[in-house]
Protein backbone atom coordinates (compact mmCIF):
# COMPACT_ATOMS: atom_id res chain seq x y z
CA UNK A 1 0.00 0.00 0.00
CA UNK A 2 2.83 2.39 0.87
CA UNK A 3 4.67 1.71 -2.39
CA UNK A 4 1.55 2.33 -4.48
CA UNK A 5 1.05 5.69 -2.79
CA UNK A 6 4.65 6.70 -3.53
CA UNK A 7 4.29 5.96 -7.25
CA UNK A 8 1.79 8.83 -7.77
CA UNK A 9 4.05 11.69 -6.57
CA UNK A 10 7.00 9.95 -8.25
CA UNK A 11 5.31 10.12 -11.67
CA UNK A 12 4.12 13.69 -11.04
CA UNK A 13 7.63 14.83 -10.12
CA UNK A 14 9.13 13.04 -13.14
CA UNK A 15 6.64 14.60 -15.60
CA UNK A 16 7.02 18.02 -14.04
CA UNK A 17 10.80 17.78 -14.19
CA UNK A 18 10.72 16.79 -17.88
CA UNK A 19 8.40 19.69 -18.72
CA UNK A 20 10.55 22.23 -16.86
CA UNK A 21 13.77 20.86 -18.35
CA UNK A 22 12.37 21.18 -21.89
CA UNK A 23 11.28 24.74 -21.14
CA UNK A 24 14.69 25.64 -19.79
CA UNK A 25 16.38 24.13 -22.85
CA UNK A 26 14.14 26.09 -25.17
CA UNK A 27 14.88 29.33 -23.33
CA UNK A 28 18.61 28.60 -23.52
CA UNK A 29 18.39 28.13 -27.27
CA UNK A 30 16.51 31.45 -27.60
CA UNK A 31 19.24 33.20 -25.58
CA UNK A 32 21.97 31.72 -27.83
CA UNK A 33 20.11 32.88 -30.89
CA UNK A 34 19.71 36.40 -29.41
CA UNK A 35 23.44 36.57 -28.65
CA UNK A 36 24.20 35.67 -32.29
CA UNK A 37 22.35 38.77 -33.41
CA UNK A 38 23.72 40.83 -30.47
CA UNK A 39 20.30 41.19 -28.86
CA UNK A 40 19.71 41.31 -25.07
CA UNK A 41 17.69 38.43 -23.57
CA UNK A 42 16.13 37.75 -20.13
CA UNK A 43 17.90 34.86 -18.38
CA UNK A 44 15.45 34.56 -15.45
CA UNK A 45 12.81 32.39 -17.18
CA UNK A 46 15.54 29.90 -18.10
CA UNK A 47 17.03 29.88 -14.58
CA UNK A 48 13.64 29.43 -12.92
CA UNK A 49 12.79 26.47 -15.14
CA UNK A 50 16.23 24.95 -14.68
CA UNK A 51 15.93 25.28 -10.88
CA UNK A 52 12.49 23.71 -10.94
CA UNK A 53 13.79 20.83 -13.02
CA UNK A 54 16.57 20.25 -10.48
CA UNK A 55 14.10 20.21 -7.57
CA UNK A 56 11.94 17.70 -9.44
CA UNK A 57 15.05 15.60 -10.08
CA UNK A 58 15.86 15.52 -6.36
CA UNK A 59 12.25 14.55 -5.56
CA UNK A 60 12.32 11.79 -8.16
CA UNK A 61 15.56 10.42 -6.70
CA UNK A 62 14.24 10.45 -3.13
CA UNK A 63 10.90 8.88 -4.05
CA UNK A 64 12.66 6.23 -6.11
CA UNK A 65 14.85 5.28 -3.13
CA UNK A 66 11.85 5.13 -0.80
CA UNK A 67 9.94 2.97 -3.23
CA UNK A 68 12.93 0.65 -3.70
CA UNK A 69 13.48 0.31 0.05
CA UNK A 70 9.81 -0.49 0.54
CA UNK A 71 9.97 -3.12 -2.17
CA UNK A 72 13.07 -4.76 -0.69
CA UNK A 73 11.52 -4.65 2.80
CA UNK A 74 8.40 -6.29 1.41
CA UNK A 75 10.49 -9.02 -0.17
CA UNK A 76 12.18 -9.62 3.16
CA UNK A 77 8.91 -9.81 5.06
CA UNK A 78 6.31 -10.88 2.58
CA UNK A 79 7.18 -14.54 2.63
CA UNK A 80 7.08 -14.57 6.44
CA UNK A 81 3.93 -12.53 7.03
CA UNK A 82 1.64 -14.79 9.07
CA UNK A 83 -2.10 -14.84 9.07
CA UNK A 84 -3.48 -12.25 11.51
CA UNK A 85 -5.60 -14.91 13.16
CA UNK A 86 -2.51 -16.81 14.32
CA UNK A 87 0.17 -15.84 16.86
CA UNK A 88 3.15 -14.00 15.41
CA UNK A 89 6.40 -15.94 15.44
CA UNK A 90 9.79 -14.27 15.17
CA UNK A 91 12.04 -16.89 13.58
CA UNK A 92 15.19 -15.29 15.00
CA UNK A 93 14.70 -17.32 18.18
CA UNK A 94 14.39 -20.61 16.31
CA UNK A 95 17.81 -20.13 14.71
CA UNK A 96 19.55 -19.25 17.97
CA UNK A 97 20.82 -22.76 18.67
CA UNK A 98 22.41 -23.09 15.23
CA UNK A 99 23.82 -19.57 15.17
CA UNK A 100 25.78 -20.04 18.37
CA UNK A 101 25.69 -16.54 19.90
CA UNK A 102 22.75 -15.20 17.92
CA UNK A 103 20.11 -13.32 19.92
CA UNK A 104 16.91 -15.17 20.69
CA UNK A 105 14.01 -12.79 20.26
CA UNK A 106 10.93 -14.97 20.54
CA UNK A 107 9.67 -18.49 20.04
CA UNK A 108 5.92 -18.51 20.03
CA UNK A 109 3.62 -21.35 20.89
CA UNK A 110 1.87 -22.88 17.88
CA UNK A 111 -1.91 -22.32 17.73
CA UNK A 112 -2.56 -25.94 18.68
CA UNK A 113 -0.54 -25.51 21.86
CA UNK A 114 -2.50 -22.42 22.82
CA UNK A 115 -5.76 -24.30 22.39
CA UNK A 116 -4.52 -27.23 24.44
CA UNK A 117 -3.40 -24.83 27.17
CA UNK A 118 -6.90 -23.44 27.45
CA UNK A 119 -8.49 -26.89 27.43
CA UNK A 120 -6.02 -28.68 29.72
CA UNK A 121 -7.68 -30.11 32.83
CA UNK A 122 -6.70 -28.64 36.17
CA UNK A 123 -5.47 -25.35 34.74
CA UNK A 124 -6.81 -21.89 35.53
CA UNK A 125 -9.42 -20.48 33.17
CA UNK A 126 -8.11 -17.98 30.66
CA UNK A 127 -10.08 -14.74 30.79
CA UNK A 128 -7.98 -12.65 28.42
CA UNK A 129 -7.25 -13.28 24.73
CA UNK A 130 -3.79 -14.53 23.82
CA UNK A 131 -1.69 -11.58 22.67
CA UNK A 132 1.79 -12.10 21.26
CA UNK A 133 4.20 -9.29 22.07
CA UNK A 134 7.54 -8.79 20.36
CA UNK A 135 10.28 -9.51 22.87
CA UNK A 136 13.73 -8.09 22.07
CA UNK A 137 16.97 -9.51 23.42
CA UNK A 138 18.71 -7.28 25.98
CA UNK A 139 21.44 -9.57 27.35
CA UNK A 140 22.68 -13.05 28.25
CA UNK A 141 22.94 -13.24 32.07
CA UNK A 142 23.31 -16.54 33.87
CA UNK A 143 24.02 -18.37 30.61
CA UNK A 144 20.48 -17.75 29.34
CA UNK A 145 18.74 -15.12 27.24
CA UNK A 146 17.07 -12.00 28.68
CA UNK A 147 14.29 -10.42 26.61
CA UNK A 148 12.07 -7.41 27.10
CA UNK A 149 8.70 -6.15 25.86
CA UNK A 150 5.65 -4.14 26.90
CA UNK A 151 2.63 -6.10 28.12
CA UNK A 152 -0.69 -4.78 29.36
CA UNK A 153 -1.09 -4.82 33.12
CA UNK A 154 -4.21 -5.56 35.20
CA UNK A 155 -5.09 -1.85 34.97
CA UNK A 156 -5.02 -1.97 31.17
CA UNK A 157 -1.85 0.11 30.88
CA UNK A 158 1.34 -1.22 29.25
CA UNK A 159 4.19 -2.08 31.59
CA UNK A 160 7.68 -3.37 30.99
CA UNK A 161 8.12 -7.14 31.29
CA UNK A 162 11.42 -9.02 31.17
CA UNK A 163 11.66 -12.71 30.37
CA UNK A 164 14.70 -14.88 31.10
CA UNK A 165 15.00 -18.04 29.03
CA UNK A 166 17.23 -20.80 30.42
CA UNK A 167 20.05 -22.16 28.23
CA UNK A 168 17.96 -25.28 27.56
CA UNK A 169 15.32 -23.19 25.77
CA UNK A 170 17.54 -22.75 22.70
CA UNK A 171 19.12 -26.21 22.97
CA UNK A 172 15.81 -28.10 23.17
CA UNK A 173 13.53 -26.57 20.50
CA UNK A 174 10.69 -29.03 21.16
CA UNK A 175 10.63 -28.74 24.95
CA UNK A 176 8.13 -26.72 26.97
CA UNK A 177 9.00 -25.11 30.27
CA UNK A 178 7.30 -24.08 33.52
CA UNK A 179 7.14 -20.39 34.40
CA UNK A 180 8.11 -18.50 37.56
CA UNK A 181 6.91 -14.91 38.04
CA UNK A 182 9.35 -12.77 40.03
CA UNK A 183 7.83 -9.81 41.87
CA UNK A 184 9.52 -6.43 42.23
CA UNK A 185 9.45 -4.20 45.29
CA UNK A 186 10.01 -0.75 43.73
CA UNK A 187 7.37 0.94 41.53
CA UNK A 188 8.06 1.06 37.79
CA UNK A 189 10.96 -1.39 38.12
CA UNK A 190 11.44 -5.06 37.33
CA UNK A 191 12.81 -7.42 39.95
CA UNK A 192 16.09 -8.03 38.12
CA UNK A 193 16.92 -4.33 38.50
CA UNK A 194 16.73 -4.77 42.29
CA UNK A 195 18.33 -8.22 42.42
CA UNK A 196 20.74 -8.26 39.45
CA UNK A 197 22.37 -11.54 40.52
CA UNK A 198 19.10 -13.49 40.43
CA UNK A 199 19.95 -14.93 37.01
CA UNK A 200 23.37 -16.01 38.22
CA UNK A 201 21.75 -17.85 41.13
CA UNK A 202 19.24 -19.64 38.91
CA UNK A 203 21.89 -20.37 36.28
CA UNK A 204 24.14 -21.81 38.97
CA UNK A 205 21.35 -24.09 40.17
CA UNK A 206 20.82 -25.32 36.61
CA UNK A 207 24.53 -25.91 35.98
CA UNK A 208 24.95 -27.95 39.15
CA UNK A 209 21.87 -30.01 38.34
CA UNK A 210 20.05 -28.86 41.48
CA UNK A 211 17.16 -27.38 39.54
CA UNK A 212 15.15 -28.15 36.45
CA UNK A 213 15.00 -25.35 33.89
CA UNK A 214 12.15 -22.86 33.93
CA UNK A 215 11.32 -19.49 32.36
CA UNK A 216 11.57 -16.50 34.68
CA UNK A 217 9.15 -13.61 34.08
CA UNK A 218 9.76 -10.26 35.78
CA UNK A 219 6.90 -7.76 35.31
CA UNK A 220 7.29 -4.13 36.24
CA UNK A 221 5.80 -3.28 39.65
CA UNK A 222 2.78 -0.95 39.57
CA UNK A 223 3.02 2.74 40.36
CA UNK A 224 0.95 4.67 42.90
CA UNK A 225 2.77 3.68 46.08
CA UNK A 226 6.42 3.77 47.11
CA UNK A 227 6.32 0.16 48.33
CA UNK A 228 3.91 -1.99 46.28
CA UNK A 229 4.68 -5.19 48.18
CA UNK A 230 4.01 -3.54 51.54
CA UNK A 231 0.56 -2.68 50.22
CA UNK A 232 0.07 -6.29 49.13
CA UNK A 233 1.31 -7.52 52.50
CA UNK A 234 -1.31 -5.39 54.26
CA UNK A 235 -4.08 -6.31 51.81
CA UNK A 236 -3.05 -9.50 49.97
CA UNK A 237 -6.49 -9.76 48.42
CA UNK A 238 -5.17 -7.11 46.02
CA UNK A 239 -3.30 -9.92 44.23
CA UNK A 240 -5.18 -10.04 40.95
CA UNK A 241 -5.41 -12.69 38.30
CA UNK A 242 -2.92 -11.18 35.86
CA UNK A 243 -4.60 -12.86 32.90
CA UNK A 244 -2.96 -10.61 30.30
CA UNK A 245 0.51 -11.60 31.50
CA UNK A 246 -0.29 -15.31 31.64
CA UNK A 247 -1.88 -15.46 28.20
CA UNK A 248 0.81 -13.30 26.58
CA UNK A 249 3.67 -15.38 27.97
CA UNK A 250 1.90 -18.63 27.07
CA UNK A 251 1.30 -17.40 23.52
CA UNK A 252 4.79 -15.94 23.04
CA UNK A 253 6.98 -18.73 24.40
CA UNK A 254 7.09 -22.51 24.64
CA UNK A 255 5.58 -22.85 28.10
CA UNK A 256 3.57 -25.52 29.82
CA UNK A 257 -0.15 -24.70 30.10
CA UNK A 258 -0.76 -21.89 32.64
CA UNK A 259 -1.93 -23.20 35.97
CA UNK A 260 -0.72 -24.50 39.34
CA UNK A 261 1.11 -27.42 37.73
CA UNK A 262 3.48 -25.14 35.83
CA UNK A 263 3.45 -21.59 37.25
CA UNK A 264 5.14 -20.37 40.42
CA UNK A 265 6.02 -17.10 42.17
CA UNK A 266 9.33 -15.75 43.49
CA UNK A 267 10.21 -12.69 45.56
CA UNK A 268 13.53 -11.58 47.02
CA UNK A 269 13.84 -9.15 49.94
CA UNK A 270 11.33 -6.35 49.24
CA UNK A 271 9.50 -8.51 46.70
CA UNK A 272 9.13 -11.47 49.10
CA UNK A 273 5.73 -10.38 50.54
CA UNK A 274 4.30 -10.19 47.01
CA UNK A 275 5.42 -13.74 46.25
CA UNK A 276 4.05 -15.07 49.53
CA UNK A 277 0.74 -13.28 48.94
CA UNK A 278 0.49 -14.61 45.37
CA UNK A 279 1.09 -18.19 46.48
CA UNK A 280 -1.35 -18.00 49.40
CA UNK A 281 -4.07 -15.98 47.64
CA UNK A 282 -4.10 -17.87 44.34
CA UNK A 283 -2.97 -21.49 44.77
CA UNK A 284 -5.24 -22.18 41.80
CA UNK A 285 -2.84 -20.12 39.64
CA UNK A 286 0.55 -20.60 41.33
CA UNK A 287 1.50 -24.10 42.35
CA UNK A 288 4.40 -22.92 44.52
CA UNK A 289 5.89 -19.70 45.86
CA UNK A 290 9.32 -18.88 47.28
CA UNK A 291 9.94 -15.80 49.43
CA UNK A 292 13.56 -14.92 50.20
CA UNK A 293 14.74 -12.64 53.05
CA UNK A 294 11.32 -11.04 53.47
CA UNK A 295 9.33 -9.40 56.23
CA UNK A 296 5.66 -10.37 56.45
CA UNK A 297 2.34 -9.26 57.92
CA UNK A 298 1.42 -12.67 59.32
CA UNK A 299 -2.17 -11.77 60.22
CA UNK A 300 -3.01 -10.34 56.80
CA UNK A 301 -1.38 -13.22 54.93
CA UNK A 302 -3.16 -15.78 57.12
CA UNK A 303 -6.49 -14.14 56.41
CA UNK A 304 -5.72 -14.23 52.69
CA UNK A 305 -4.76 -17.90 52.91
CA UNK A 306 -8.07 -18.58 54.64
CA UNK A 307 -9.99 -16.89 51.81
CA UNK A 308 -8.10 -18.72 49.04
CA UNK A 309 -10.06 -20.90 46.59
CA UNK A 310 -10.80 -24.31 48.03
CA UNK A 311 -9.53 -27.51 46.51
CA UNK A 312 -5.82 -26.65 46.41
CA UNK A 313 -3.21 -26.11 49.12
CA UNK A 314 -0.53 -23.44 48.88
CA UNK A 315 3.12 -24.53 48.80
CA UNK A 316 5.41 -21.89 50.26
CA UNK A 317 9.14 -21.63 50.95
CA UNK A 318 10.31 -18.93 53.37
CA UNK A 319 14.10 -18.65 53.11
CA UNK A 320 16.50 -16.43 55.02
CA UNK A 321 20.20 -16.47 55.80
CA UNK A 322 21.32 -17.99 59.08
CA UNK A 323 22.52 -14.59 60.28
CA UNK A 324 19.24 -12.86 59.32
CA UNK A 325 17.55 -13.14 62.72
CA UNK A 326 14.73 -10.72 61.83
CA UNK A 327 13.98 -12.52 58.57
CA UNK A 328 13.88 -15.95 60.22
CA UNK A 329 11.69 -14.64 63.03
CA UNK A 330 9.22 -13.20 60.49
CA UNK A 331 9.19 -16.50 58.59
CA UNK A 332 8.52 -18.59 61.71
CA UNK A 333 5.72 -16.27 62.83
CA UNK A 334 4.06 -16.55 59.42
CA UNK A 335 4.43 -20.32 59.45
CA UNK A 336 2.87 -20.58 62.93
CA UNK A 337 0.07 -18.16 62.05
CA UNK A 338 -0.84 -20.11 58.92
CA UNK A 339 -0.80 -23.43 60.79
CA UNK A 340 -3.24 -22.04 63.33
CA UNK A 341 -5.35 -20.25 60.72
CA UNK A 342 -8.80 -21.22 59.49
CA UNK A 343 -9.78 -23.10 56.35
CA UNK A 344 -7.27 -23.34 53.48
CA UNK A 345 -4.66 -21.35 55.45
CA UNK A 346 -4.07 -24.27 57.80
CA UNK A 347 -3.55 -26.59 54.83
CA UNK A 348 -0.69 -24.51 53.39
CA UNK A 349 2.59 -26.42 53.16
CA UNK A 350 5.19 -24.00 54.54
CA UNK A 351 8.90 -24.79 54.60
CA UNK A 352 11.59 -22.65 56.18
CA UNK A 353 15.20 -22.55 55.01
CA UNK A 354 17.62 -21.25 57.64
CA UNK A 355 20.90 -22.98 56.79
CA UNK A 356 22.53 -20.54 54.35
CA UNK A 357 25.72 -18.96 55.63
CA UNK A 358 28.51 -17.31 53.63
CA UNK A 359 31.17 -14.61 53.79
CA UNK A 360 29.15 -11.73 52.35
CA UNK A 361 25.44 -10.82 52.09
CA UNK A 362 25.71 -10.98 48.29
CA UNK A 363 26.99 -14.54 48.43
CA UNK A 364 24.25 -15.50 50.86
CA UNK A 365 21.61 -14.00 48.59
CA UNK A 366 23.03 -15.92 45.64
CA UNK A 367 22.78 -19.19 47.56
CA UNK A 368 19.26 -18.35 48.77
CA UNK A 369 18.11 -17.70 45.20
CA UNK A 370 19.64 -21.04 44.24
CA UNK A 371 17.63 -22.75 46.98
CA UNK A 372 14.45 -20.97 45.88
CA UNK A 373 14.98 -22.08 42.28
CA UNK A 374 15.47 -25.67 43.40
CA UNK A 375 12.32 -25.59 45.55
CA UNK A 376 10.16 -24.09 42.81
CA UNK A 377 11.39 -26.53 40.16
CA UNK A 378 10.80 -29.54 42.42
CA UNK A 379 7.35 -28.34 43.57
CA UNK A 380 6.16 -27.66 40.03
CA UNK A 381 7.55 -30.99 38.79
CA UNK A 382 5.57 -32.84 41.51
CA UNK A 383 2.42 -30.88 40.68
CA UNK A 384 2.68 -31.73 36.99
Amino acid sequence: MVRSLLVIPLLAAALGGIWLARGALQRWRDLRAAETYELAGDRWPMLVRAGGAMVCGVCVTGLTLLTALGAFGGLGRGDRQPDRSEPVVDTAGADAGAAGGAAVRQQAVPPAATESAAAAPGTAATTAPAVVSRFDSVGHPGGGELLQSAVLGPDGRPRNVRVWLPPQYAKEPNARFPVVVMHAAAPRKTADAEVPDVFEGIGSALQTGKSRPFILVAPEAPNGTAHPCELVAAAPAAVADDAALRTTIAASFRTLPPGPASWGALGVEGGAPCAAAAGLARPDLYGAAAAVSGRYDAAALTQTGAEAPTGSAAKLLLAAAKADAAGLDAARKLQASLKAGPGPAAKAEVRISDNVQDFTPDRERLRLVRQAAQFLAEALAKSS
